[in-house]
C-alpha cells in the first residue's frame, strides 16, 4: 500500500519530502508534487517532514482527501510513464505556500 499527497499539497509544493525519500517516488507538477504508487515503499520518511502534514498512507487518507489517491495514482503513472524523472533535491515552495500554509493552519 503506497502513501498519498493530498490536495494540502495544493499551493505549496513543499519538497522537504522528497530529499528524504530512498525510492525516488514523488513526481512534480506546477502546483503539487504527487507519489508513484508501485515505486512507494511505504517507509513513512516522507510523512513527518511535511510541513502541512499532506501526506498519509493510502488507507489513512482521510475523507475529505479520498480523491486523491486516484489523481496520485493517475498523475503518478501518467508523469512517469512520459519519461519525467523523479524528483529528488529539494526544490524552494512556491510563492503562495506561505500563505497556503497559514491557511491550513500549520
Amino acid at each position: 500500500m503506497a502513501h498519498v499527497v493530498t490536495e494540502k499539497c495544493v499551493g505549496c509544493k513543499f519538497t522537504d519530502c522528497v530529499e528524504v525519500c530512498p525510492v525516488a517516488c514523488f513526481y512534480e507538477m506546477d502546483n503539487q508534487v504527487v507519489i508513484h504508487a508501485d515505486d512507494c515503499i511505504d517507509c513513512t520518511a516522507c510523512v513527518d517532514v511535511c510541513p502541512v502534514q499532506a501526506i498519509y498512507l493510502e488507507s489513512n487518507v482521510p475523507v475529505e482527501f479520498a480523491a486523491s489517491i486516484a489523481f496520485n495514482a493517475d498523475k503518478g503513472n501518467e508523469i512517469k510513464d512520459s519519461g519525467a524523472e523523479a524528483i529528488s533535491k529539494k526544490k524552494d515552495p512556491l510563492p503562495t505556500a506561505a500563505a497556503r500554509k497559514a491557511e491550513l493552519g500549520y
